[in-house]
């Protein structure tokens, strides 16, 4: 059986569309833009052109339509560029439980050891249950402060990943 989503590279197009999904699924778990999260991030409606800097990439998942319903990207970590940040990684209930979460996560981890990151770096929060649980299973481990500038500073949970 096929399946009705796919994952490529975010285009222009889909800026609006993935902004939206941040901001649907923030929504959904009670994270405000008055506090240090991704839904508050200024630049959230050109990730196309944020992520087309040096060393960062984004990928949208999207379904049959071609509409975007989740994504993941990642860049090097503000304050510490030799290691990667996975950022942005959100996905509507219609897609979860599916396994693209991990599609999403292990293709960024690939991108990075091409780009030659060594470690990948995530900050989210305890309201995110099903996302901290599958980090620990990809091997993620808990820090005890915050690396680098993200000025998240509502992000709790601090990991780590050698890759």
């Amino acid at each position: 059986m096929h399946s009705v989503f796919h994952i490529r590279t975010i285009q222009p197009q889909d800026n609006s569309a993935i902004a939206q999904v941040i901001r649907d699924v923030s929504a959904e778990h009670g994270l405000t833009t008055d506090k240090g999260y991704s839904v508050a991030d200024p630049a959230l409606d050109t990730l196309c052109e944020v992520y087309a800097a040096a060393q960062s990439q984004y990928w949208v998942l999207v379904d049959i339509n071609d509409n975007v319903v989740g994504g993941a990207g990642i860049a090097p970590l503000a304050g510490k560029p030799e290691v990667c940040e996975l950022q942005k990684m959100y996905i509507l209930p219609q897609a979860r439980k599916q396994g693209f979460a991990r599609k999403l996560i292990e293709i960024c981890f690939k991108e990075a050891r091409v780009l030659g990151f060594e470690q990948c770096y995530l900050e989210s929060t305890a309201e995110l249950k099903a996302a901290l649980t599958l980090y620990e299973k990809l091997g993620f481990e808990h820090l005890e402060s915050a690396w680098g500038n993200t000025g998240h500073g509502d992000c709790e949970v601090v990991m780590v990943k050698a890759l």
